[in-house]
Parts: C-alpha cells; sequence; structure tokens
C-alpha cells in the first residue's frame, strides 16, 4: 500500500540497452543527455525519480575495443565492470548539467532473497529520494555469475529488475522505454498491419502467447520481459507503460496525462 503521507508522485522509468546505444555500439550521447534533461525537469515538478538503466555490458564492450559481443563469462563481467563505470560517468556529467545528483545502486537477484539485504536497499532509496538525489540503478553483472549466464535471465535486461524495484520502493508508475511503441497484437517488425494495444485491464495467457517466449521471432517485438515485468508491478498496485524511448519527451505526455502513448497495463487495486 503506498504512504498515503507521501504527495510526490514516484516514478521509476527503466532504459534499454538498445536506447542508450548506437548502432555502433557506442553510447548515444544526445540520447542520453536528453534523457537527464526530461528526468531532471520532471523531478523538478515536484515528482520522485528512479532510473533502471541497462547496458553496461555493450558499453563496456565497446570502450574495451572488442570485436564483438564478449561470450565468456569473465570477459562478459568485464566488460560489465568497464561499461558501468562509463555509464555512471556520464550520468554523472548529463544530470549535473541540470543541478542534479545522482547515486549508483547495484545488486544481484541473490541480494533479493535475503531479508534483511532487501530492507537495506529500500532503506537506501529512501534516504536518497528524501534528499532529492536520483537513485540510477543496474544488476551487478560483474558478480553476478546465474544472471549473466542464464538463457532466461530473471531480470532480463532490467525489464523484471525495474519492476522489482518499483515494488520495493512502493512506486505510483513504472515506465518502461522501449523501441518499439508499445504492445501489439504481432510483432510490427514483421507484419505492417500490426496493432498497438493501448490498455491492458488484464496480464492472462493469452497476453503472455501474444508476447511470446525468449528470444522468439513470433512474439511482439521482445514483449516477453516486458509483460512479465507488468505482472509484477501491477499486482502490487502499480500502473505500467511500456513506450518508444527513442524521443525522451514521450515522458512530458505520460506525467501531463494530456495524450495517451504506449500501452499502459492497469494496476490491481
Amino acid at each position: 500500500m503506498k504512504d498515503i503521507m507521501r504527495k510526490k508522485t514516484r516514478i521509476v522509468v527503466k532504459v534499454g540497452t538498445s536506447t542508450l546505444t548506437n548502432e555502433l555500439g557506442n553510447s548515444n550521447l544526445r540520447r542520453m543527455e536528453h534523457l537527464s534533461r526530461v528526468l531532471s525537469d520532471i523531478q523538478n515538478s515536484g515528482n520522485e525519480v528512479i532510473l533502471v538503466s541497462s547496458g553496461a555490458i555493450a558499453v563496456g564492450a565497446n570502450k574495451m575495443h572488442l570485436p564483438e559481443k564478449p561470450t565468456e563469462i569473465r570477459m562478459k563481467q568485464a566488460a560489465a565492470a568497464v561499461g558501468q563505470c562509463e555509464n555512471m560517468f556520464l550520468y554523472d556529467k548529463f544530470f549535473g548539467y541540470y543541478g542534479k545528483t545522482v547515486a549508483q545502486i547495484l545488486f544481484t537477484a541473490d541480494d533479493l532473497k535475503q531479508e534483511e539485504k532487501k530492507e537495506n536497499l529500500t532503506n537506501t532509496i529512501e534516504a536518497l529520494l528524501e534528499q532529492g538525489i536520483i537513485p540510477i540503478v543496474n544488476e551487478n553483472d560483474s558478480v553476478s555469475y546465474s544472471e549473466i549466464e542464464s538463457e532466461d535471465k530473471l531480470f532480463s535486461d532490467n525489464d523484471v529488475l525495474s519492476a522489482v524495484v518499483a515494488v520495493l520502493s512502493r512506486a505510483d508508475w513504472l515506465i518502461i522505454l522501449s523501441d518499439i511503441d508499445g504492445f501489439y497484437d504481432r510483432d510490427p517488425r514483421l507484419y505492417k498491419n500490426a496493432r498497438l494495444i493501448g490498455r491492458i485491464e488484464v496480464i492472462d495467457d493469452d497476453v503472455f502467447h501474444l508476447a511470446g517466449g525468449a528470444g522468439s521471432r513470433r512474439g511482439t517485438g521482445g514483449m516477453r520481459t516486458k509483460v512479465q515485468a507488468a505482472d509484477l508491478a501491477t499486482a502490487s498496485g502499480i500502473d505500467t507503460l511500456v513506450v518508444n524511448g527513442k524521443d525522451p519527451d514521450i515522458l512530458y505526455d505520460v506525467m501531463d496525462k494530456q495524450k495517451h502513448v504506449g500501452t499502459l497495463f492497469v494496476a490491481k487495486h
């Protein structure tokens, strides 16, 4: 249950690797700066913001001048260590342009299995938000073996991680920035007549079937893990939106509620 004494709207925004990097694998500086500016402006409007950010392995591999994405676990974890440092450097720089302080939070799925660690994580996020600091959360890929190696990752490029963060922080909204406009009745990359579904009241077997399996070309553009995230968040009373993150200004439409964008997964109350 949300804290009735808290007046500010608390949002968790998840941004994925495809949004943060360009086709060459380099950091998409324009988009990172734009996202930082929009989130800073949203916080200036009296809201609380938590950013869940992917991209560490991809950015790290590029900065290490690796010829291709690493496949060895030790190289993946090395790339994650380099990339996380680079991402936080850029976020600190870009958010700093707008007078914002950011903080890095890294954790693994195993951390959530221990009540003490989970409580500490929740308390840390709460303390940062109280101080007007924007937490930037990612999975700790440099030490997480099971997640980085699994074909069916629990946190799945941070989609499910963002839902976990939203639940732990008792957020009002979870907004997942995707590389397509939302949840379609079929993959819009394969079918020109694919129809965007603007609102989903119930996440049932039919919805999961439309989303497809892990990496399935039959899915609706990599939506399975986003549906999993929405299922987790909405069960805790958190409205979840999947929108196109190509232009971060879309977050203004979400916050102003003057224009319907993306797909809304309605919270269960």
